[in-house]
């Protein structure tokens, strides 16, 4: 079984996601699977608010981002761990 971990989304990919994301994206930003995530929307117990469009699943980013713990958007969508030479980064 493939480790849903190792599908998570970087830091960049996080802040750069649309107003809302499908459940698929949900589940990799939240480090679990899409079958660990649709049996949570079935039991009533996802993390955040789901909107159900027709046949689909949509979940707000704002929302998505509060359940991973995080209020506020950086200024910029860089990833302040990732190491580089260049000294304008950060400026």
């Amino acid at each position: 079984m493939k480790d849903p971990a190792e599908g998570r989304l970087s830091f960049t990919e996080l802040f750069d996601l649309p107003v809302a994301v499908d459940l698929r994206t949900a589940a990799r930003a939240l480090g679990i699977g899409s079958t660990t995530a649709y049996r949570l929307i079935r039991e009533h117990e996802f993390p955040c608010p789901v909107l159900r469009i027709g046949r689909r699943y949509r979940i707000p980013t704002n929302e998505l981002m509060r359940a991973l713990g995080i209020e506020d958007r950086p200024l910029y969508s860089v990833d302040p761990d990732e190491n580089t030479d260049d000294p304008s980064v950060g400026l």
